[in-house]
């Protein structure tokens, strides 16, 4: 009888935890985005406490960790102050301020190094409309066994001049945690283009392959350059 009651609960418990869990996950990861977000975002609200008492801002009534709801108005004025700086960049006033800015950054000692380099990465996907955006099937880690990456870019420099073919670079993530992986030089004839768009093949990757986008009719496998 024990033993019943026992089975009872937990067939009742993991049935409510796959109900549950998905969306105490979605909370989760909303607050860790939120709180490191707003780490950097607070800053912008450096002015209050000499307008208002400390207790009213921060939680531990001095310093720290604001209230939540001033680190949503920061995050608002952050998303503000953004979307002016693009508004400006596309007229000649606001092009001139950021040639001031990028010339100003690089003449920074060390500073200019992490810099210059976050800028040509950043330069390198909003220049490259394929970058992140092509889901490929590629041979790794060794022949006959297959894993999915997003194709990043084409090697046109050293890499295809030693290699002596046409190399595309493709980000390889790991799973469940896409955030690392591997990037390898492959072939572009080796490449295999797939259908599913980013959004699919990320959830294909974080659920270790049991969320697949939905059945296709058979297609002839489409290599890069098709």
């Amino acid at each position: 009888m024990r033993r019943t009651i026992f089975a009872r609960w937990r067939a009742s418990f993991l049935t409510g935890l796959a109900v549950a869990l998905p969306a105490l996950l979605t909370i989760a990861v909303v607050k860790w985005l939120f709180g490191t977000i707003s780490s950097f975002t607070d800053t912008l609200l450096f002015f209050l406490k000499f307008l208002l008492d400390p207790k009213e801002v921060y939680e531990n009534g001095q310093s720290g960790p604001m209230y939540w709801y001033w680190s949503l108005l920061a995050l608002l004025l952050a998303v503000i102050l953004i979307s002016t700086v693009g508004v400006l960049a596309r007229y000649y006033i606001g092009k001139r301020m950021i040639e001031w800015l990028d010339t100003a950054m690089m003449n920074v000692p060390l500073m200019n190094k992490f810099y210059g380099a976050i800028k040509q990465v950043n330069e390198a996907f909003s220049g490259n409309k394929n970058s992140f955006k092509t889901v490929v099937l590629v041979e790794f880690p060794r022949e006959g066994m297959y894993s999915v990456g997003f194709l990043t870019s084409e090697q046109r420099a050293e890499v295809q001049q030693k290699t002596k073919e046409q190399v595309v670079s493709v980000f390889i993530p790991t799973t469940p945690n896409p955030t690392s992986g591997f990037l390898v030089l492959v072939p572009e004839d080796k490449v295999t283009k797939l259908d599913m768009s980013v959004a699919d093949g990320i959830k294909y990757i974080v659920s270790l392959g049991s969320i697949s986008p939905e059945q296709l009719p058979p297609l002839p496998p489409k290599k890069i350059g098709e």
